[in-house]
């Protein structure tokens, strides 16, 4: 099953740093949307009730689950990893 994974970050935030590593290191995919970056992104955090980064959208067929935090055992479940 094909996810789609967008991760909101900053450049100043080390849980942000840590996941992108993980989800390296773990072989998966994603978009990197930097909140600082572009106004469309800050909005879209917003939007989904995000208070902070990282903030992580996962979308397949079934829909997109929202992960605040970069929580890795909540991440490890729903990719299956």
């Amino acid at each position: 099953m094909m996810k789609n994974v967008v991760i909101y970050t900053q450049e100043t935030c080390p849980p942000c740093h840590a996941e992108k590593l993980w989800l390296k290191e773990n072989g998966v995919e994603f978009e990197e949307r930097d909140i600082r970056k572009d106004d469309r992104y800050m909005q879209e955090i917003i939007e989904l009730g995000a208070s902070a980064t990282p903030a992580t959208v996962i979308k397949d067929e079934n829909g997109q689950e929202v992960v605040m935090g970069f929580d890795q055992e909540k991440l490890a479940e729903i990719l299956g990893l």
